[in-house]
């Protein structure tokens, strides 16, 4: 499906005022039906429309893996799934935005997995993630969306792209699902900050290293050490803040 739409628009600038037209990006509504009964409801960029449903049933733990699923058709803006159990439908039928989400906030930090993983970076191999997520055609186009990478040491696993962090993040813990991708021995980039809900989706899926070329917020620090997780922030040039999990980084 085409991510992206010309519009027409009055252009100022050193030389006037112009008429002209660029591209956007879309932010396209889906419904989402398990078992066929409404769940939610997403603003979302309409690409990765199986792993965004897949990867969200995960991160709030309506499916335990892949293998609960028994089917899953993406058609038009609806996503119907039907699981092997009948599970009951936990969403409250908010619409997910593009915004950010916020329901770890109030997360008992006792109650969070615990990160098993052997996983060790280099500054660079975390440098080298961040460029690749950095270097995204729709976004030189647009400058509306975030991207999201996924990453082992050796290979790039999986990139994607959303008007919402959260979404794009979805989007590849689902693609991981799909390709039994081992997430213990993976890191994941982000183009944009790192929030309480997006550490806690890692967090649920056993990733052990985030990485933002942004900021992050004392929650999502707090639940990232708590879970044992290695949480960095502020990656610009050569130059990144490690905040938990400095053993997973490798500085010799």
């Amino acid at each position: 499906m085409n991510m992206l739409k010309k519009i027409n628009c009055l252009t100022i600038d050193d030389n006037g005022c112009s008429y002209n037209s660029h591209e956007i990006i879309k932010e396209y509504p889906v419904s989402v039906y398990i078992n066929g009964r409404y769940a939610t409801s997403a603003m979302i960029t309409p690409d990765m429309l199986d792993s965004f449903a897949i990867g969200h049933l995960f991160t709030e733990k309506i499916i335990g893996n892949y293998e609960e699923i028994q089917s899953i058709r993406v058609y038009e803006n609806e996503i119907n799934i039907h699981t092997k159990n009948p599970y009951p439908i936990l969403f409250s039928g908010k619409t997910i935005t593009s915004g950010c989400g916020g329901v770890s906030t109030f997360l008992d930090t006792k109650k969070l997995p615990q990160i098993e993983s052997n996983l060790i970076l280099k500054p660079e191999e975390i440098i080298n993630g961040l460029n690749t997520v950095l270097d995204s055609e729709l976004y030189q186009k647009t400058r509306g969306n975030h991207t999201v990478g996924m990453f082992s040491k050796d290979e790039n696993l999986c990139i994607s792209e959303d008007i919402g962090r959260h979404n794009a993040l979805d989007k590849i813990i689902g693609y991981g699902l799909k390709k039994e991708i081992d997430f213990s021995s993976t890191f994941v980039v982000s183009s944009g900050r790192i929030s309480s809900e997006m550490v806690y989706k890692c967090a649920v899926s056993g990733v052990p290293v985030v990485v933002s070329k942004g900021a992050t917020t004392d929650t999502a620090k707090n639940i990232a050490q708590s879970c044992k997780m290695t949480l960095i922030g502020r990656v610009r040039g050569k130059k990144m803040n490690i905040y938990t999990g400095k053993k997973r980084i490798n500085v010799i």
